[in-house]
């Protein structure tokens, strides 16, 4: 039997959420989604971005995640209103519970999206697409807003079927499908392709996503290592992730830290992502495990999360591989838009490092193993704040200067673990 998946997303989810407040709660007749208007962050709290924006707020060319002064000089009648993360939270829950009703697989994937197994539901619920329409049509009548819903035989195509025309929409993308629906795509709408991959990818010839899937996946690999060697099976629409209704045992190791300001220049968020890769890298040595993939979540100001990963070309424990491939992630991830979150995880663990010999590798791996374990015996024996390296001692006498109170603390910002799923 053919796999069904369903990737569920909310159509604008703060704008819609503050709309049905309004007009349910508050007895409001004015809908904002037909309005200018965006849900925007406190400017006095440094949290001045938007967060969501009207289809007539998109059209002045206003951006999520970019600031409210920009959105503004976009579109000076743009009506801003303030957010309700407590109310938006509740519309959240309803809508899984919905969700739940349909499925016994679903997967929270964020906080207006989420993940159905529906294979084998159609004894219960008629054809995928039919069963697509009556899910979607009760969330728009019971709940009061909308959602588009992609169909497919896995979680990366049916994420991408989500992202096709909206609102209110049900689309299909079936693996027959792949040359009409994707291929023409820019390579930019690709699950993992980020900025700076796909400026490595144009220089290749590479513009769309089938031009991408017709290349040969040795030249893709050569030039982007694993990581290209999973976009190119992503353009050809293969993808094995299941859809896990409950948190699994942890196989990873994971640092993040909530900061206590705006992240606001790529330089401080470089300095917090090397703290991170050094308390991953010495958890991973302190139990003899290497990883042989690396993520980042970035989380901005609006609590909007999202991760990238990549595999690395040999399984480590080095805090400078780690960090190395957490500011890549990072550069295909970060738009501009201030942070207050930033994390590092290392999945695929192993408890050998065989490291695959590259003669254009210039690196002196041992030198950085034995920096490595060092500063960990230094640490051990005289604490944490025993020994540090020299680029934070930089920011702090460079802190103390010039920079805005608070700035350059990260240790002041609570740690988390854990790492978010893709597909």
């Amino acid at each position: 039997m053919e796999a069904v998946i369903f990737h569920v997303d909310v159509n604008s989810a703060f704008l819609s959420w503050e709309s049905v407040y309004r007009l349910r709660v508050l007895g409001e007749t004015e809908d904002l989604r037909e309005q200018v208007c965006a849900v925007g962050g406190d400017r006095s709290r440094r949290r001045g971005v938007i967060l969501a924006k009207s289809l007539k707020a998109k059209a002045y060319g206003v951006r999520t995640g970019e600031s409210i002064l920009e959105a503004q000089k976009k579109c000076p009648q743009l009506r801003l209103v303030a957010p309700r993360h407590d109310w938006y939270r509740q519309c959240s829950d309803a809508l899984m519970e919905i969700l739940r009703e349909y499925s016994p697989q679903v997967e929270q994937y964020s906080i207006d999206e989420a993940f159905m197994d529906m294979t084998g539901m159609e004894r219960l619920f008629g054809p995928p697409r039919g069963a697509a329409d009556r899910i979607r049509n009760r969330i728009r009548d019971e709940l009061g807003f909308t959602v588009n819903i992609g169909i497919s035989s896995n979680k990366l195509l049916a994420k991408m079927a989500s992202d096709f025309e909206k609102p209110d929409r049900v689309h299909t993308l079936f693996p027959d499908e792949i040359p009409l629906k994707m291929w023409p795509l820019s390579v930019r709408e690709l699950f993992f392709v980020g900025r700076a991959t796909e400026e490595r990818l144009r220089k290749m010839g590479i513009r769309t996503i089938g031009d991408l899937a017709a290349m040969d996946r040795g030249i893709i690999f050569s030039h982007l290592g694993k990581h290209g060697e999973v976009i190119w099976n992503f353009a050809n629409g293969r993808a094995s992730a299941l859809v896990e209704s409950e948190q699994p045992d942890n196989k990873g190791y994971g640092n993040s830290t909530t900061t206590a300001f705006d992240v606001t220049d790529a330089d401080t968020a470089r300095l917090i992502l090397l703290s991170l890769a050094d308390k991953v890298g010495a958890r991973l040595r302190g139990h003899g495990a290497c990883a042989e993939a690396v993520s980042v979540t970035l989380k901005d100001a609006s609590l909007h999360s999202r991760s990238h990963q990549m595999i690395l070309d040999s399984a480590t424990d080095i805090t400078q591989e780690i960090y190395r491939a957490a500011c890549r992630l990072f550069e295909e991830l970060w738009e501009g838009e201030p942070l207050r979150l930033l994390g590092i995880s290392a999945g695929r663990i192993r408890d050998n490092k065989e490291r695959q010999m590259n003669i254009f590798d210039g690196t002196d791996y041992e030198k950085l193993e034995r920096l490595d374990r060092a500063m960990d015996q230094i640490r051990g024996r005289f604490g944490s704040a025993s020994i540090c390296r020299a680029s934070f001692l930089e920011k702090k006498e460079e802190s103390g200067r010039k920079t805005p109170r608070g700035e350059g603390r990260e240790g002041k910002g609570r740690e988390e673990h854990g790492e978010r799923r893709g597909v």
